[in-house]
């Protein structure tokens, strides 16, 4: 990808852009709060909204501009706060589309798919980088030493000659990023002032807010919306 050479990504994760692919997911669900789950890894992230939502009375030209607009201006926004060293060199620009799903099975079965497609991409590219860094192959030999391997091959790669257990990685890098909406309690500091004071004391104020927080988990099995059944409710 030419923008991440350009701007010196670490390869085979860069921690810092994932992070700020999220907090530009963050703001758009803020922005967009019939977004009941978004799901990033790489340099995409996909936006589920409320079967029944009526936002943009449901025209989808203007869903996909304003994710993609959103998305895009908060990236340029929130850059210095990842990458203090590194300037932007250019203006970073974001595609998308919008798909309508029949049923919360078929739209499962998508995200398990961007899931799944992270996991095998992470792999090859953890071992690809460690032979390219660590062994000194130039790319083409890397990637004809991985031709036809399968999961497996690359597992004993990684552990025999790098000592890397693949499943220690992570679990960002190994199965993405899931925002969900969760309450989270938020201490702030408050002055507080008794009649009979002339100078107020500062306490520590608790309030709870709905937040969109990233989870690092599995959302292929059945367990993930077992536990968060509210997410793709039929009557939202």
């Amino acid at each position: 990808m030419k923008f991440a050479e350009k701007h010196n990504f670490a390869k085979p994760n860069d921690s810092r852009a994932l992070h700020l692919m999220t907090k530009c997911a963050q703001t758009v669900m803020k922005e967009l709060e019939d977004i009941v789950i978004a799901y990033g890894q790489s340099d995409e992230y996909s936006f589920v909204f409320k079967r029944k939502s009526n936002w943009f009375k449901r025209r989808a030209s203007k869903f996909m501009t304003h994710v993609a607009s959103q998305f895009a201006s908060s990236y340029v926004f929130y850059w210095r706060d990842y990458f203090e060293d590194q300037p932007l060199l250019y203006p970073p620009g974001f595609d998308g589309r919008v798909i309508v799903y029949p049923n919360n099975q078929t739209l499962k079965d998508y995200l398990s798919w961007r899931q799944a497609d992270c996991h095998i991409n992470n792999l090859y590219n953890t071992v690809f980088w460690a032979l390219v860094q660590q062994s000194g192959l130039t790319p083409v030999q890397a990637q004809e030493r991985l031709q036809g391997t399968l999961a497996a091959d690359k597992n004993e790669i990684l552990f025999s000659e790098f000592n890397i257990n693949y499943n220690n990685e992570p679990l960002m890098y190994r199965k993405g990023t899931v925002l969900i909406w969760q309450k989270v309690g938020e201490v702030t500091t408050k002055e507080v002032k008794l009649p009979a004071e002339m100078e107020g004391k500062k306490m520590a104020v608790t309030r709870t807010r709905t937040k969109p927080v990233p989870l690092y988990c599995d959302i292929i099995g059945d367990a993930f919306w077992k536990e968060h059944p509210e997410i793709l409710d039929e009557d939202s």
